[in-house]
């Protein structure tokens, strides 16, 4: 993970820190992956209804609407890694009671449902302090290559989490969720021996203003409010992943351990998407690259919808997270670069409410039109969706498709606090 030219003490204090940002990510998206599995699974099996797996995105999606501005405003007024410890520890915690749940007592849906909002809100909260500590980081022309770093290390946790989840599950639902919770603790320990310095800032009330700065702050950016949206309505018409449990037991005929493996398909490609985008930096033509990754997206969800076969299947979901990852990359870094220290909590507020609704409601919407329509049907219309959504975005956006490069010169403008 070369991303630090100068061997100077210096240096070598942002790579250690780095390092130790990215253990913490990669431990606790083990942990998440692997709950995912557990959860959806146990859900399904007890209720055997798609309108119940809706309900995981629903109680995920809802915190992510309902709380993200005010823990934006939180993260740009108060220390963001004790922020992080602080979710990370109210995560840890609920996984905890699963455990405990799961080798007592026969699992109840209610529950389950209710830790998994708990757990959601405790992201929620965590996630634009986190997402605005990188920055901090990394010298400012690194920061493209070190988020695809970043997001590489956590697609390898997310490939082999739900394979491993699938695998441990076979031992039970207690196993799984005693492993989540180790690697939580390892992602608080890292995130606690975190050199992290926060510039100070001037802590003011929250109110109305301060709470939607983000929103103005993005709204005045044609470019980034066309690439957040983009990637919100595309993933929130082509979240086939919500339907993995019925395609696995009911269309390919596998059990978890498929599961685990459908699950991991896409963290495979953006793994190695991710690492391509490491060693290449995106110089040129950055907006028709944005377009044609939301493309391939689409046409990979349409190709699983129609698979009845396992390898056909994983191939396809390979392909939807490699051009998902291009996506990522380039939306995230067109958000950091263009947005101050003292305002990123609140821009990454925003950008989350985009990225949860995109998944988390994505996958309610998925679970409900496949109650009505079947699987097949379900996930075949997102994948058409998200095509016309590519179209329509590419008339109404055109400074976005044309262009070339992430880093803008800067502006002088003044950031609305």
């Amino acid at each position: 993970m070369a991303l630090f030219a100068s061997p100077g003490a210096d240096s070598l204090l942002r790579q250690r820190s780095f390092v130790a940002f990215w253990l913490a990510r990669t431990a606790s998206m083990f942990g998440f992956q692997m709950l995912n599995i557990v959860v959806s699974w146990q859900i399904y099996s007890v209720t055997g209804r798609a309108f119940d797996l809706g309900l995981i995105g629903l109680a995920q999606f809802l915190p992510s609407v309902l709380l993200a501005l005010p823990a934006g405003h939180i993260a740009d007024q108060f220390d963001r890694r004790r922020i992080v410890l602080i979710g990370q520890f109210v995560e840890w915690f609920a996984i905890a009671l699963l455990a405990i749940l799961a080798f007592t007592q026969p699992p109840d849906e209610l529950t389950i449902l209710g830790l998994v909002l708990l757990i959601a809100i405790a992201k929620t909260l965590e996630a634009p302090a986190m997402l605005s500590m990188l920055p901090a980081l990394v010298p400012p022309n690194m920061l493209a290559r070190a988020m695809a770093a970043n997001s590489a290390a956590g697609q390898a946790a997310m490939m082999v989490g739900p394979a491993l989840g699938g695998l441990l599950y076979v031992a039970g639902a207690g196993t799984v969720y005693l492993a989540a919770a180790l690697l939580y603790l390892i992602s608080m320990l890292m995130v606690s021996r975190l050199r992290y310095v926060q510039e100070p800032v001037r802590r003011v009330p929250a109110s109305f203003a301060t709470l939607f700065a983000g929103v103005r702050f993005i709204r005045a950016r044609p470019d980034v409010l066309g690439v957040i949206s983009l990637d919100l309505f595309a993933v929130l018409l082509g979240g086939a992943t919500a339907l993995l449990p019925i395609f696995a037991k009911d269309i390919l005929h596998t059990g978890p351990w498929g599961l685990g493996l459908l699950r991991g398909a896409p963290a495979v490609g953006a793994l190695l998407m991710g690492f391509w985008l490491t060693r290449h930096a995106m110089e040129r033509n950055v907006g028709k690259i944005m377009f044609a990754s939301v493309a391939g997206f689409g046409v990979a969800t349409l190709v699983f919808a129609l698979s009845t076969q396992l390898w056909l299947s994983l191939l396809a979901l390979f392909a939807l997270g490699a051009f998902d990852m291009v996506s990522m990359v380039i939306r995230a870094s067109l958000v950091q670069l263009d947005t101050p220290d003292e305002m990123r909590g609140r821009v990454s507020a925003v950008n989350s409410i985009f990225i949860n609704t995109s998944n988390q409601l994505g996958e309610f919407e998925s679970g409900l039109l496949a109650a009505w329509l079947g699987a097949v049907p379900a996930a075949a219309l997102g994948g058409i969706g998200t095509l016309l959504v590519v179209a329509l975005w590419m008339k109404w956006f055109p400074s976005l498709r044309q262009r070339q490069r992430l880093h803008n010169e800067p502006t002088q403008e003044a950031s609305a606090a």
